[in-house]
Protein backbone atom coordinates (compact mmCIF):
# COMPACT_ATOMS: atom_id res chain seq x y z
CA UNK A 1 0.00 0.00 0.00
CA UNK A 2 1.21 3.74 -0.75
CA UNK A 3 0.36 6.35 1.73
CA UNK A 4 0.84 9.91 0.91
CA UNK A 5 2.82 12.12 3.21
CA UNK A 6 3.94 15.77 3.61
CA UNK A 7 7.44 15.82 5.50
CA UNK A 8 7.54 19.23 6.70
CA UNK A 9 10.58 18.22 9.50
CA UNK A 10 14.03 17.88 7.87
CA UNK A 11 14.16 14.37 9.45
CA UNK A 12 13.63 11.09 7.12
CA UNK A 13 10.52 9.62 6.27
CA UNK A 14 9.31 6.99 8.82
CA UNK A 15 10.51 3.26 7.60
CA UNK A 16 11.04 0.43 9.23
CA UNK A 17 13.62 -1.04 10.96
CA UNK A 18 13.64 -4.70 9.92
CA UNK A 19 11.65 -6.54 7.14
CA UNK A 20 9.48 -7.86 9.35
CA UNK A 21 9.04 -4.73 11.73
CA UNK A 22 5.39 -4.38 12.32
CA UNK A 23 6.06 -0.33 13.32
CA UNK A 24 7.97 2.41 12.00
CA UNK A 25 9.72 5.26 14.23
CA UNK A 26 8.49 8.93 14.40
CA UNK A 27 10.73 11.46 15.31
CA UNK A 28 10.67 14.56 16.80
CA UNK A 29 10.53 17.78 14.89
CA UNK A 30 11.77 20.38 17.42
CA UNK A 31 13.62 24.20 17.03
CA UNK A 32 14.79 23.53 21.06
CA UNK A 33 14.65 20.70 22.73
CA UNK A 34 11.77 20.11 25.32
CA UNK A 35 12.55 19.07 28.96
CA UNK A 36 10.22 16.74 29.72
CA UNK A 37 10.10 16.43 34.12
CA UNK A 38 8.78 13.75 36.13
CA UNK A 39 4.89 13.33 35.70
CA UNK A 40 4.56 16.01 33.24
CA UNK A 41 2.69 15.13 29.91
CA UNK A 42 3.60 17.25 26.18
CA UNK A 43 2.83 17.07 22.63
CA UNK A 44 5.86 16.42 20.70
CA UNK A 45 5.30 17.49 16.52
CA UNK A 46 6.69 15.56 14.42
CA UNK A 47 6.26 17.85 11.02
CA UNK A 48 4.80 14.49 9.21
CA UNK A 49 0.99 14.98 7.59
CA UNK A 50 -0.63 11.78 6.50
CA UNK A 51 -3.13 10.64 3.93
CA UNK A 52 -4.38 7.38 5.03
CA UNK A 53 -7.01 5.23 2.70
CA UNK A 54 -10.46 4.77 4.35
CA UNK A 55 -11.07 1.65 6.48
CA UNK A 56 -7.30 2.12 7.88
CA UNK A 57 -5.96 3.93 10.65
CA UNK A 58 -2.14 4.41 12.05
CA UNK A 59 -1.85 3.73 15.95
CA UNK A 60 0.44 5.00 17.72
CA UNK A 61 2.49 3.15 20.43
CA UNK A 62 5.43 3.80 22.69
CA UNK A 63 8.80 2.45 21.96
CA UNK A 64 10.29 -0.42 24.14
CA UNK A 65 13.43 0.86 24.58
CA UNK A 66 12.38 4.52 25.88
CA UNK A 67 9.53 2.80 27.95
CA UNK A 68 11.71 0.74 29.96
CA UNK A 69 15.04 2.22 29.87
CA UNK A 70 14.15 5.82 30.41
CA UNK A 71 9.89 5.37 31.50
CA UNK A 72 8.73 7.49 28.82
CA UNK A 73 5.54 6.13 27.00
CA UNK A 74 2.70 7.18 24.85
CA UNK A 75 -0.40 8.88 27.37
CA UNK A 76 -3.30 7.59 25.18
CA UNK A 77 -1.50 4.50 24.35
CA UNK A 78 -2.14 3.07 21.70
CA UNK A 79 -3.14 6.83 19.85
CA UNK A 80 -5.67 6.73 17.05
CA UNK A 81 -5.04 8.70 13.23
CA UNK A 82 -8.31 8.07 11.64
CA UNK A 83 -8.17 8.35 7.47
CA UNK A 84 -9.98 12.10 7.18
CA UNK A 85 -7.48 13.62 9.89
CA UNK A 86 -5.03 16.19 8.02
CA UNK A 87 -3.65 17.62 10.62
CA UNK A 88 -0.02 17.13 12.07
CA UNK A 89 0.67 13.84 13.56
CA UNK A 90 1.36 14.83 17.24
CA UNK A 91 2.52 12.30 19.65
CA UNK A 92 1.61 12.52 23.77
CA UNK A 93 4.24 11.85 25.41
CA UNK A 94 4.31 11.06 29.65
CA UNK A 95 7.79 10.90 31.98
CA UNK A 96 6.79 8.13 34.27
CA UNK A 97 10.11 8.11 35.51
CA UNK A 98 11.91 10.22 38.47
CA UNK A 99 14.35 11.98 36.26
CA UNK A 100 14.03 14.39 33.95
CA UNK A 101 13.99 13.58 30.19
CA UNK A 102 15.11 15.32 27.19
CA UNK A 103 13.97 15.17 23.89
CA UNK A 104 16.18 16.39 21.18
CA UNK A 105 15.03 16.95 17.35
CA UNK A 106 15.00 13.69 15.58
CA UNK A 107 14.99 11.58 18.49
CA UNK A 108 13.08 8.22 17.52
CA UNK A 109 10.02 8.94 20.26
CA UNK A 110 7.06 6.56 19.41
CA UNK A 111 6.29 4.24 16.55
CA UNK A 112 3.39 3.96 14.11
CA UNK A 113 1.78 1.13 12.99
CA UNK A 114 -0.98 1.03 9.69
CA UNK A 115 -3.67 -1.26 10.45
CA UNK A 116 -6.98 -1.97 8.87
CA UNK A 117 -10.23 -1.54 11.19
CA UNK A 118 -13.90 -1.96 10.47
CA UNK A 119 -17.20 0.10 10.86
CA UNK A 120 -19.97 -2.31 12.63
CA UNK A 121 -23.80 -1.48 12.74
CA UNK A 122 -25.84 -2.52 16.32
CA UNK A 123 -28.31 -5.73 16.24
CA UNK A 124 -30.12 -4.74 19.72
CA UNK A 125 -31.20 -7.95 21.22
CA UNK A 126 -32.22 -9.02 24.35
CA UNK A 127 -29.75 -11.96 25.20
CA UNK A 128 -26.34 -13.19 23.91
CA UNK A 129 -25.35 -16.46 22.72
CA UNK A 130 -23.47 -18.42 25.69
CA UNK A 131 -19.87 -19.18 25.90
CA UNK A 132 -17.64 -21.36 28.19
CA UNK A 133 -16.15 -17.75 29.67
CA UNK A 134 -19.63 -16.33 30.50
CA UNK A 135 -19.06 -13.06 32.24
CA UNK A 136 -15.76 -14.14 33.98
CA UNK A 137 -13.85 -11.17 34.05
CA UNK A 138 -10.09 -9.78 34.60
CA UNK A 139 -7.89 -12.74 36.23
CA UNK A 140 -11.07 -15.21 35.16
CA UNK A 141 -8.90 -17.45 32.84
CA UNK A 142 -5.78 -17.22 35.23
CA UNK A 143 -3.45 -19.80 37.53
CA UNK A 144 -4.81 -22.67 38.50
Amino acid sequence: MIVKIVNKSNNPLPEYSTVHSAGMDLRANLTEPIVLKPLERVLVPTGLFIELPVGFEAQIRPRSGLALKKGITVLNSPGTIDADYRGEVGIILINLSNEEFVIQHGERICQMVIARHEHIGWEAVEVLDETDRGAGGFGHTGKN
